[in-house]
């Protein structure tokens, strides 16, 4: 036994499923979870010491690689001056005038801690600024853990076979509205038989939670005019795809402007953090200032703000970044389908799935028509090769700064020789 299957072992004794985040259990693609002791670059190191070209960058943040050497001197200043104070810093000055001042639609914003955090405090600052209860989601999206948003929910929910948790009452689900990604009528008739109801639609300007589904072209345009017409706010998760898509977001790359956004991940720099900002008006309901309260002892945390400001100052200042990521995104889609027949293979930027699907993956349905049990033996083969990929088949593969034209080949010579069949 390793030292990973025997840390697994004992954490199964003191922890639900041996895990503290459900994916990581391997529960989809079999074994025991490699537990992970380093990580610099491209590369990290489990405790048996052996190394991988890492895929999942701790899910998005370490878009510049681990250890990133400006990221790690921020942090490390900031630790030497305080970790928590609880109280006003500058540099959560810093970072809100940063986001403001980077996304054209974010006006103001607000600190949290989690990207769930920042969904469930932007959906009731839609509902308070609207005086309307209803919520329209998308199948397969993935918002975070809150009640409401757990229905047809993606990433580890929607592996685990189980969208619907237990634990939600009818009370916090009745309201959310649940419509087909990529399908504008599915909304359209929501918001038809809900008129005068819908408080917000929210969307993941990419699907990056069943996989990696682009929005066909109409689609986030046509969400701006249906909310518009109706009266609803356009909330943008963009926990996974803020600042990875390009410095100014989604609303950048895809030419249209939400009314509010949900950040993590990437504005933490590896640190827990969450955001969420917008319109100024609508912001301004937000305690103290308005009736929607919303608090946490340790939003604005100055280690977290440090290794963001660091995070986001070098995306800003290193257009050359973007354009690394996107050419390795490029690189790897093309490969893995030549190397990968008869897989829907999607890309947008440096986010990356092969669907072992043999039609295209446009939207939920078609997602979850996927061979899960080819992609968990394709997943273990790539392990043993060295390569750490999401262990599960509806998660994205991030590529970062740090990974190389030579890592992405290595890669797609690995996967070329991977079985068949499951």
């Amino acid at each position: 036994m390793n030292v990973s299957e025997q840390l697994f072992e004992r954490a199964q004794k003191v922890m639900p499923g041996g895990v503290n985040s459900p994916v990581r259990a391997f529960g989809a693609v079999g074994g025991a979870p490699r537990f992970i002791r380093s990580a610099q670059g491209a590369r990290i190191v489990d405790e048996d010491g052996r190394t991988y070209i890492d895929f999942i960058g701790s899910w998005g943040p370490m878009i510049l690689g681990h250890g990133d050497p400006v990221v790690r001197e921020a942090v490390e200043q900031a630790v030497r001056e305080g970790l928590s104070f609880g109280a006003a810093t500058r540099r959560e000055v810093e970072m809100a005038e940063l986001i403001c001042s980077a996304v054209k639609p974010v006006e103001m914003a607000r600190m949290v801690n989690s990207g769930t955090e920042a969904v469930m405090s932007a959906l009731r600052l839609a509902r308070g600024f609207t005086g309307r209860d209803k919520l329209i989601k998308f199948a397969g999206c993935y918002h975070g853990h809150c009640d409401s948003m757990l229905v047809k929910a993606g990433s580890g929910a929607l592996t685990n076979g189980a969208p619907d948790s237990a634990g939600v009452t009818r009370g916090a689900a009745q309201d959310t509205l649940l419509a087909e990604y990529n399908d504008l009528g599915s909304v359209e008739t929501l918001l038809e038989q809900h008129s005068g109801q819908v408080a917000a639609i929210i969307v993941e300007p990419v699907g990056a939670n069943m996989g990696v589904v682009p929005p066909a072209e109409g689609f986030l345009p046509g969400l701006r005019r249906l909310c518009d017409k109706h009266g609803a706010l356009l909330i943008f998760d963009e926990v996974i795809t803020g600042f990875r898509l390009s410095f100014g977001g989604a609303a950048e790359y895809f030419g249209v402007e939400p009314d509010l956004v949900c950040y993590g991940k990437i504005i933490g720099g590896g640190m827990p953090v969450g955001a969420y900002g917008g319109r100024r008006d609508v912001m301004s309901c937000v305690s103290p200032l308005g009736a929607v309260y919303q608090a946490g002892t340790l939003s604005g945390n100055p280690v977290a703000m440090a290794a963001g400001l660091a995070n986001l100052t070098q995306l800003r200042e290193r257009p050359e970044i973007y354009g690394h990521l996107n050419s390795l995104g490029e690189r790897l889609a093309q490969g893995l389908r030549q190397a990968l027949p008869g897989c829907a293979v999607n890309q947008i930027g440096s986010l990356v799935c092969p669907f072992f699907s043999s039609g295209p993956v446009t939207d939920y349905a078609s997602a979850r028509q996927s061979d899960v049990g080819r992609y968990a033996a394709y997943f273990r083969h790539m392990l043993d090769q060295g390569i750490y990929l999401a262990p599960a088949q509806f998660e994205a593969m991030f590529v970062s700064f740090a990974h190389t034209a030579e890592d992405i080949d290595q890669t797609i010579q690995a996967a070329a020789a991977a079985p068949r069949q499951a």
